[in-house]
């Protein structure tokens, strides 16, 4: 079964299910809710300070803020169980690293309250902090909810985690990491590591997959709040850690949590509680809204160039193999101004403008590369922005980057520098909340796509989005701003099709296409990296919006370039190449022709 026809006969049924679950908890004339049969299913009791959930769907057991036992009502299977070394359910995080716990150590005390049969309190009150876990069921969908939340009077609080450990030793994880893997917990690639939403951890949720059937962790957030996911300890692989983070500055802060982590189980595989996502993220977003705003041809690419040099002989290479309105192409180097210098001066050198046109009467779609946030602090914008660069959440230093002789120097600090070494390629970070920023952009990127005539736009760097030191900006965060960003360039002129680097949630919505990466292999692949193919999770979930195309690399030139192009397509990304001339094209390597090929197919 295709992926649109998994989402049409696993939607109709989910909405089926919803719909009978809905109308089942109706409204008396009086006006408070009827007891029903499935309502009664669901309830929390507490015996001795545990907590026993019991649910449509599952059955659960909580200690102390752990859970200690969750059960498939369907399947009988057990997924978590009670371990000795469970650690406490709850942490505050600092700046640096630093986790403390919210627990009964140092004379710390844990208390359960039943507030309803539906819904009950962990309440901590510990020697470095105090907190709350607040647990509640859900009838209609049978999900367990969990809201985290803690506090200190020591000011520098990032986060607070909720610990989920005991996780059985056969689990693999399906989780939005670099479009999708589906790893065992303890595999090195995952284990004891920590992704922040949404740069790494690209979309809500976290499947656990057993041989058939599992569970799942989502929160269903529209409020562009940060969190973060963290899998396994360096000595317990077989747990995970949802983190909500306070936004930035945290210097003075005192307190997290206001997210709730939504648990269930399922019986298949794990599309279905993709499926369910997938449903709620369209219609948190009103994404159907969206969906009609894309330009036909956006469906029609089957063929994609990376990086594609300016040279008219390779689009007539292309042009006797495929279909150029099959045929996308990404231009890096079209400006007067050298790759990465000057940025936003947005215009065309007479090479580009002959390439393009060229390409355009034949029939191929043109992205131009632009850049989403990047900006060279000696161009004169820099005075309109420079109070709103991107600041580090816990250093406060300017975010960006600089290269020279093929070695990063990070970000200068010193002003002077800053203005004074464009040839070091200097870049900050401007925040896109800044309806500024935003606006000197826009004019430029217009302004270049009417010179080349062009309906297309690749922007740079729209994945890096995150808390940060100064996190709004007209009230508005930085992934809140791209997504703004995003929307704004879309619709310029006569609306452009955007495309960007990276793929997640929030960046799906305006994108049309999306530069995805290999995890953790943006130039260089890491070892172990064949391992994360097969799971096209992020294709999935974003279906019918966003298409990723490869990155780096993708010229079969070795058998690690193969590999590369192998893992986009297991992903889900259209068939790409990243070549240098026309004889690449025409006489091509294996690897190349069968992207060629599967372009034709």
């Amino acid at each position: 079964m295709n992926r649109r026809s998994f989402l049409k006969a696993a939607g109709s049924s989910i909405a089926l299910s919803h719909a009978v679950s809905v109308s089942a908890g109706s409204i008396s004339a009086e006006g408070s809710p009827v007891e029903t049969s499935r309502s009664r299913e669901a309830s929390i009791q507490i015996r001795d300070g545990i907590l026993f959930i019991d649910t449509p769907t599952q059955t659960a057991v909580m200690e102390k803020g752990i859970l200690t036992s969750l059960k498939s009502k369907q399947t009988g299977e057990v997924f978590i169980r009670k371990t000795d070394a469970s650690g406490p359910a709850l942490q505050l995080l600092y700046r640096g690293g630093e986790t403390v716990s919210v627990d009964e150590s140092k004379f710390g005390v844990i208390e359960t309250h039943a507030l309803s049969v539906h819904r009950a309190e962990v309440v901590f009150h510990s020697w470095d902090a105090d907190g709350v876990l607040t647990v509640s069921v859900e009838p209609e969908t049978g999900d367990i909810l969990v809201e985290p939340a803690a506090y200190s009077s020591r000011g520098g609080v990032l986060a607070c985690r909720w610990n989920l450990p005991g996780l059985r030793s056969d689990l693999k994880l399906v989780a939005p990491f670099f479009q999708g893997v589906k790893l065992p917990l303890d595999d090195p690639l995952i284990k004891d590591s920590h992704w922040e939403w949404p740069f790494f951890w690209e979309a809500s949720l976290a499947i656990l997959q057993a041989e058939q059937g599992g569970f799942w962790v989502h929160t269903q957030d529209n409020r562009y709040r940060y969190k973060a996911l963290r899998v396994g300890a360096a000595n317990d692989a077989m747990r995970l850690g949802f983190d909500t983070q306070a936004y930035g500055p945290v210097d003075n802060n005192l307190s997290a949590g206001g997210l709730t982590w939504r648990i269930n189980v399922f019986d298949g595989d794990w599309h279905e509680p993709a499926t369910r996502y997938h449903q709620w993220l369209w219609q948190a977003y009103d994404l159907k809204t969206e969906h009609a705003r894309r330009a036909p041809w956006v469906r029609d690419v089957r063929f994609a160039v990376s990086w594609c040099p300016t040279d008219e002989a390779i689009l007539d290479a292309l042009a006797q193999e495929l279909d150029p309105k099959t045929v996308l192409l990404h231009i890096p180097n079209w400006r007067t101004d050298p790759y990465d210098e000057n940025y936003p001066a947005y215009v065309p050198n007479d090479k580009a403008r002959a390439f393009v046109k060229k390409g355009r009467t034949l029939g191929f779609h043109m992205m131009p590369h632009f850049n989403a946030v990047d900006m060279d602090p000696s161009n004169p914008a820099y005075a309109y922005v420079r109070d709103f660069q991107y600041r580090g959440l816990e250093r406060h230093d300017l975010r960006g980057w600089s290269w020279y002789q093929g070695r990063g120097l990070g970000v200068p600090e010193s002003n002077a520098a800053l203005l004074a070494n464009r040839d070091k390629k200097v870049m900050v970070k401007v925040h896109p909340g800044l309806s500024m920023w935003r606006s000197i952009l826009g004019r430029a990127i217009l302004a270049a796509t009417d010179d080349l005539a062009t309906d297309a736009t690749f922007i740079d760097v729209t994945l890096v989005s995150h808390n940060l030191h100064n996190c709004f900006v007209e009230a508005t965060t930085p992934t809140e701003g791209m997504h703004k960003l995003i929307r704004h360039v879309a619709g310029l002129g006569r609306g452009l099709v955007v495309a960007g680097e990276g793929l997640n949630e929030i960046t799906m919505q305006g994108q049309s296409f999306a530069q995805a990466h290999l995890f953790k292999s943006w130039h260089q692949s890491i070892d172990g990296l064949e391992r994360t193919g097969g799971c096209d999770l992020n294709a999935f979930l974003f279906d019918g919006l966003c298409r990723t195309f490869g990155y780096a690399n993708l010229g079969g030139q070795n058998a690690d370039q193969e590999r590369r192009m192998q893992m986009h397509l297991e992903h889900g990304a259209i068939p790409t190449v990243t070549i240098r001339s026309a004889r690449e094209i025409l006489s091509p390597n294996a690897a190349v022709r069968r992207m060629l090929d599967r372009a034709r197919d």
